[in-house]
């Protein structure tokens, strides 16, 4: 616990000089909210609706943070150490590749976790957005989804080869969640045979189950969640068992 306590510092340390995250996973969720609470503020989602456009769409802002950590930030920074021959040195030591994942996705977590506070504060004080109908189901939902799409990321930071590699694949997965998985285009105003595909994303449905479970909606949780845990289940356990020193 020691050792990974100290990891976990010294990478946050390293992050927060880089400044990637703290723009892309803490003050783009919160841009994003700003853009949709000017635009629709208390407007209703739909004629005669309990709940406002605001409510319905934060658990896609909260996916915006998870976005950022998981496809983009971990496995560029893995590939990134593998590449400067970090890795190579990591590999004399104690260190193990579970260790090593470890560490990188509870550092996204806290930003993941710290993004959730700031929109939440930011929803409340200055929209008026009700908290979750259901607190726990909502946790549970959000825990879900941020850990299917950081197991995703781990998977391409624990095989790509060099950094160019997983800035290809991370992209090539990035752009396409981030447009078509809810989380700045609503579902809702796609074609039913893009909305089809773009069920297939774990990111949607985790989205989607994030949607209900905040607005008291009847959720039929049991695809979403067998969805998020296999994928989680299938990348973690790939990217332990392939992991690539250098």
């Amino acid at each position: 616990m020691k050792r990974f306590l100290i990891l976990l510092k010294n990478e946050g340390r390293l992050s927060l000089r880089d400044m990637n995250m703290p723009i892309f996973a803490l003050a783009m969720p919160l841009v994003i909210l700003a853009i949709l609470g000017m635009l629709y503020g208390r407007t209703e989602a739909a004629t005669g609706a309990a709940y406002t456009f605001l409510e319905q769409s934060f658990g896609a802002v909260c996916a915006v943070s998870m976005c950022a950590g998981g496809l983009m930030g971990l496995p560029m920074v893995v590939s990134d150490y593998r590449e400067r021959k970090i890795l190579k040195r990591f590999r004399v030591t104690p260190m193990s590749p579970g260790l090593l994942l470890a560490v990188e996705v509870a550092m996204y977590m806290l930003y993941c976790a710290a993004s959730l506070v700031l929109c939440a504060v930011a929803a409340v004080c200055f929209w008026g957005v009700r908290l979750p109908a259901h607190p726990a189901a909502f946790l549970g939902s959000w825990l879900l989804t941020m850990a299917s799409t950081l197991s995703i990321g781990m998977l391409v930071g624990g095989v790509a080869k060099d950094s160019r590699q997983a800035g290809v694949i991370a992209s090539i997965l990035y752009f396409p969640m981030l447009v078509f998985s809810g989380t700045t285009v609503p579902l809702e105003v796609m074609p039913e045979a893009m909305r089809a595909l773009m069920r297939l994303f774990p990111l949607t449905q985790g989205i989607g189950l994030m949607k209900r479970t905040f607005l008291g909606l009847q959720a039929q949780a049991l695809l979403p969640v067998c969805v998020m845990l296999a994928v989680t289940a299938v990348c973690a356990g790939l990217s332990v068992r392939f992991f690539r020193w250098e």
